[in-house]
């Protein structure tokens, strides 16, 4: 009897061995034969199909970066009218294209869909026309080091936005962050090349794990454009302003010795700044960089399906992902996980709409000093104290994730805001008493999107008839052209299976 169930047990334990034996050497197959090239994928070749023929994986998840039913309370992927969420921010950027539309920003792939229908590109009717340059096209598509590397970089950022329709058509996607022969990463973006060359560094130095987070950083960053750089006058030249280091005080230096402003506010007449997106800078100043975490560690951690493990091309909040982004390191469970984070983000957003009430308050009080006569050595100092608070709540605000990754310094640079800001309307109420006006100024309701852009003079419905033309007329020549242009793409085509 003890034999018998000996043997049975026996002949159990042999059969699952053998199952777990022939799982092994089919998992180890499919990872012999999952990359097996299928095509070569040329130097400038900016369609991501063409790289998803080689690396599948890689781009089905990538795919996914079309999804759009995630939203956290800060960010995610849906698509949200942040003017209507806050209409303060159109009266903070009067004079500036972010007070027309301003949306949050969708997954990679609708990174150029997403521009062309924005207000702030216009309604050009074709080459030459509309209010943007053509540097505005640099961080949205893997066209974009195509064109830089065929005509030339100071020749992609000259010209018009509407002037680079037809050409860069391409999502975000493959080429804008590896090497087409060795697959390594790559910087595309001769920016933030030219941004270390300044501080003295030299970028090929960095470790794989740096470039992990430098390839994030080609473009979520602070920047401006310079027209000034000798012998490329007039070009809009994409810089970074890291040359004093990377802390909002030290960029603020590096454009107030330049003289720099992105525009003079409609209403206040300060020189303003537009901090961009600081994801890296801010990012740099918080426990997970100490800590050696790069960007992707976060937001494009590893997976693995069929015995390969990859790095998961869904590029999205690690909100959606906990388990793979954050459960990795932190024990904790996942509603615990996002609780702590929530808590943060909605403690800096308080002090984010506080700051911005004091801001636009200080813009509406200096026009009406303007208005009573006050003359420009008289306003001088307050529209500085204007420029450098505003600088700080934006570098804090653009920065989407800025009161996560650093939330310490996130408060530090809001707290630096406040006392500048009120400095400014100490001095503003001061000349306003001097002019005769010895009363609160009145404020204008622009409790709503509508409202506030009323307020400050934009015609929406003329700019949005103007986009719809846009949209019907020019888009579909420019996706026409770029389809009669790729289709020669193929016949470049090597196949490796033949």
């Amino acid at each position: 009897m003890k034999n018998k169930v000996l043997f049975i047990v026996t002949a159990v334990v042999v059969f699952l061995l053998g199952l777990l034996a022939s799982s092994i050497v089919n998992r180890k197959n499919e990872a012999k034969y999952k990359y097996v090239p299928q095509v070569e994928i040329s130097e400038n070749e900016p369609r991501n199909e063409e790289w998803g023929k080689n690396y599948p994986a890689e781009y089905q998840s990538f795919l996914q970066t079309a999804e759009t039913d995630f939203a956290s309370v800060q960010g995610g992927s849906a698509m949200r009218d942040v003017l209507h969420e806050d209409s303060r921010l159109v009266v903070l950027w009067a004079g500036y294209g972010f007070s027309k539309d301003y949306n949050q920003g969708r997954g990679h792939q609708y990174a150029v869909e997403d521009l062309r229908n924005s207000l702030r590109t216009g309604g050009p009717k074709g080459k030459g026309d509309g209010p943007m340059p053509a540097t505005c096209w640099t961080c949205k598509s893997p066209d974009v080091p195509r064109l830089m590397n065929e005509k030339g970089i100071a020749e992609f950022y000259s010209g018009k936005w509407a002037d680079k329709g037809a050409e860069v058509v391409n999502p975000i996607g493959c080429a804008d962050c590896h090497d087409s022969k060795t697959m390594k990463l790559t910087i595309s973006r001769p920016a933030l090349v030219e941004a270390f060359e300044e501080m003295g560094k030299d970028i090929n130095q960095a470790t794989h794990q740096e470039m992990r987070s430098l390839v994030c950083a080609q473009c979520h960053v602070e920047y401006y454009f310079d027209k000034k750089i000798p012998g490329k006058e007039g070009v809009p030249y994409l810089k970074f302003p890291w040359k004093n280091g990377m802390s909002v005080e030290a960029m603020e230096k590096y454009y107030d010795d330049i003289n720099f402003s992105d525009w003079t506010h409609k209403l206040s007449r300060a020189p303003m700044l537009k901090a961009q997106h600081p994801g890296y800078e801010t990012y740099l100043t918080g426990v997970h960089a100490d800590r050696g975490v790069s960007c992707a560690d976060c937001h494009m951690p590893y997976k693995s399906e069929g015995g390969q493990k990859f790095t998961d091309h869904h590029i999205q909040s690690p909100l959606n992902n906990v388990s793979n982004a954050c459960q990795v390191c932190h024990r904790e469970d996942a509603d615990k996980l996002k609780l702590n984070v929530y808590e943060r983000q909605q403690k800096a957003t308080e002090n984010r709409l506080k700051l911005e009430d004091f801001i636009v308050k200080a813009h509406i009080e200096a026009k009406k000093a303007w208005d009573l006569g006050a003359t420009e050595e008289q306003m001088k100092d307050i529209l500085m104290d204007i420029r450098h608070a505003q600088w700080r709540w934006d570098y804090s605000a653009a920065a989407h994730g800025a009161s996560f990754h650093s939330p310490v310094e996130t408060a530090r640079v809001m707290g630096g805001a406040f006392t500048i800001i009120q400095e400014g309307r100490l001095k503003l109420a001061r000349l306003l008493s001097e002019l005769g006006y010895n009363k609160p100024v009145e404020m204008p309701d622009i409790s709503t999107k509508e409202k506030a852009q009323t307020y400050i003079g934009l015609d929406v419905e003329k700019m949005k008839e103007e986009k719809e033309a846009f949209k019907q007329n020019l888009v579909p020549k420019w996706l026409e052209e770029a389809k009669t242009r790729e289709a020669g793409y193929d016949a470049k085509k090597v196949s490796m299976t033949k």
